[in-house]
């Protein structure tokens, strides 16, 4: 009985790795078919978000069974537990990368926007592409110094967001109303994938560890990281 329980659990783990590779690369397509105004691309990220999902209701199948079933302690229920958590957190990054591939398509064949807030939201796929793809390392890992590094990666995103609003509100960049309003959600929906990643990541070092440190969760909220 307890062989299979560990087979179930190593399954929980390769299914979280696997969810987090399409995540990882639904991200960076989202983010090439913003730059390049493809819509294409952009297509690819919205049809893989059903993919995702079906990952996320796998997963969470699976941890209520083992739970129901096996009764997990110590380090067991903590890997099914942050198993369940982590899916979640996965499901939110993809849907995030699907809203940024809506919008390229909504505008395409045109850019979302020109100018220097373009370039700036083109700095910003580039550093979501960047951190959410330590999240598989992690996962597969469990090496914390890649959880400090995406905690360090993050203040990329978050003064990238400050710079996006002192364009709108400070030196008044000259954008049509639906260019404001695309750059708004375009920087709060890559700057929550920042956030999503260091959620991620404060769970695998509450899974290494046991240790749960409120310190790191200031950035996503304590409620987001033991809801």
């Amino acid at each position: 009985m307890r062989k299979i329980f560990q087979q179930e659990l190593t399954e929980l783990g390769d299914d979280l790795l696997a969810m987090s590779h399409k995540v990882a690369e639904a991200v960076r397509v989202a983010g090439e078919a913003l730059r390049e105004a493809d819509i294409e691309k952009a297509e690819r990220v919205i049809d893989a978000d059903n993919r995702i999902d079906e990952y996320e209701d796998s997963i969470e199948a699976m941890c209520l069974s083992l739970l129901a079933r096996q009764q997990p302690v110590a380090t067991d229920l903590r890997l099914v537990v942050s198993g369940m958590r982590l899916s979640a957190t996965l499901e939110r990054m993809g849907d995030l990368a699907r809203h940024v591939a809506y919008m390229s398509r909504a505008r395409y064949p045109e850019q979302v926007c020109e100018g220097p807030m373009f370039d700036l939201i083109s700095e910003m796929t580039e550093y979501a592409t960047d951190i959410t793809s330590e999240l598989p390392r992690l996962l597969d890992s469990h090496d914390l110094e890649i959880a400090a590094e995406i905690r360090r990666k993050d203040d990329n995103l978050d003064e990238a967001l400050k710079r996006a609003f002192e364009l709108l509100n400070v030196e008044q960049v000259e954008l049509k109303r639906h260019e404001v309003v695309d750059a708004v959600l375009l920087t709060r929906f890559l700057e929550r994938l920042g956030d999503h990643t260091v959620s991620g990541a404060n769970r695998m070092e509450y899974l290494v560890t046991g240790d749960l440190d409120l310190s790191v969760t200031e950035n996503v909220g304590l409620e987001e990281f033991v809801d």
